[in-house]
């Protein structure tokens, strides 16, 4: 792994700073325009008009994935390159007021950090290479991408990767967190489990068979399934509704079940015993059936890999402790291949997923020059081999 010199830090630093006004004007901006999970569009417009003032020529595919490029010193159709994503969209629907406040030391607002000011740093990039006077050894693709949170299953980054195939190594841009390198995907899958029942009138049809009382003892089942902590792996209800009336007969009710886990095998263990569950579950009258709803994949990298090892000493060289740890994010696809990935925080704050969400202004400048340092460590990564 090539590494980074004090004077590009240095200059790296001072170019991120000049940038950062920027950055938190254009964060402002992004948060302004709403994009719930698969509803993007919108930001996707705005972030395709801002590359096209940096000078990028990007693309929109069908799904509102925005993909620039800057180009790198190495040459042909194949060469490989370094993808740098942030997602677009947030966890706040349309009916969500949108106010953002910036009390000069924070910016409030819904999403600001999740992931707006992350989106606002990977679109600085081309304006922050080039105030540091550096071109990359291989092309960064630079995407806003769609489907990250909730139930987006990671199609964004999923198409993004499948239509460049030579990307050869990623970083996931997330806005909170300075100091994260994730190097850890923890993978889902997640179920709407069904039961359906004849329903009636709770007095007069009494005996026939209830669709929520045998759905919470199938739940009661699958609470009983034993689970490892190494690796981790967990389970869990999050949702459940059915019914018609207090003195009704249930004829339907859903739950809505999150598996997870670090390890793909772990997962897919789980996964099969919950299967049995369901399938072994057997109540008079009622029928009960599984649909998948959402997956991400699972992996892990060692510290010593090229993204994680770059990642942390380039914090160490910014002065910041760096921190090893395990998330779902769109790094996930990308460790789970087994290329170079990691995800990285901008700046610190707080509420995330919450109205009243924040972000920090002084860190991001040191944010920033982590993600300009990171960027150029892996595009020589991969236009040398090492």
């Amino acid at each position: 792994m090539p590494t980074v010199s004090s004077q590009l830090v240095a200059t790296m630093s001072t170019a991120a700073a000049t940038l950062t006004p920027t950055v938190l004007e254009w964060t402002k901006r992004i948060a302004a325009v709403p994009a719930p999970t698969f509803d993007e569009a919108a930001r996707a417009s705005l972030v395709r008009d801002v590359m096209r003032e940096q000078g990028l020529d990007p693309v929109v595919d069908g799904i509102s994935d925005v993909v620039g490029t800057i180009t790198g010193t190495a040459t042909g159709a194949n060469a490989p390159a370094v993808l740098l994503a942030a997602h677009l969209d947030t966890v706040f629907e349309h009916s969500i007021a949108i106010n953002v406040r910036d009390d000069g030391t924070r910016i409030h607002g819904p999403g600001i950090g999740d992931n707006c000011v992350a989106i606002a740093s990977v679109l600085a990039l081309p304006a922050l290479l080039r105030a540091a006077g550096v071109t990359p050894a291989a092309d960064l693709l630079l995407t806003g991408n769609v489907g990250e949170e909730g139930l987006g299953n990671l199609r964004g980054i999923i198409q993004v990767m499948n239509d460049h195939p030579r990307i050869a190594a990623m970083v996931a841009v997330e806005g909170h967190n300075i100091g994260r390198v994730t190097h850890v995907a923890v993978g889902s899958k997640r179920l709407k489990i069904t039961a359906t029942g004849p329903g009636g009138h709770s007095w007069g049809d009494f005996g026939r068979p209830s669709a929520l009382h045998a759905l919470a003892k199938l739940i009661a089942e699958l609470d009983a399934i034993p689970l490892s902590w190494a690796p981790k792996t967990t389970l869990n209800v999050g949702w459940i509704e059915g019914g018609v009336s207090v003195n009704s007969i249930a004829p339907s009710a859903s739950c809505l079940l999150d598996l997870r886990s670090v390890d793909p095998a772990a997962l897919t263990r789980l996964s099969d015993r919950v299967d049995a569950v369901i399938r072994g579950t057997r109540r008079e009258g009622i029928t009960f059936t599984a649909e998948v709803i959402g997956e991400r994949p699972a992996g892990e990298l060692p510290t010593s890999s090229a993204g994680v090892a770059a990642a942390a000493d380039i914090l160490r060289a910014l002065k910041v402790e760096p921190t090893f740890d395990a998330s779902s994010t769109d790094a996930n696809v990308a460790i789970n291949r087994g290329m170079p990935a990691v995800c990285i925080g901008i700046t610190s704050g707080g509420n995330v997923h919450r109205e009243d969400e924040y972000i920090d202004t002084a860190p991001v400048a040191t944010g920033l020059a982590q993600l300009g340092l990171l960027a150029i460590a892996l595009a020589d990564t991969v236009a040398t081999g090492r």
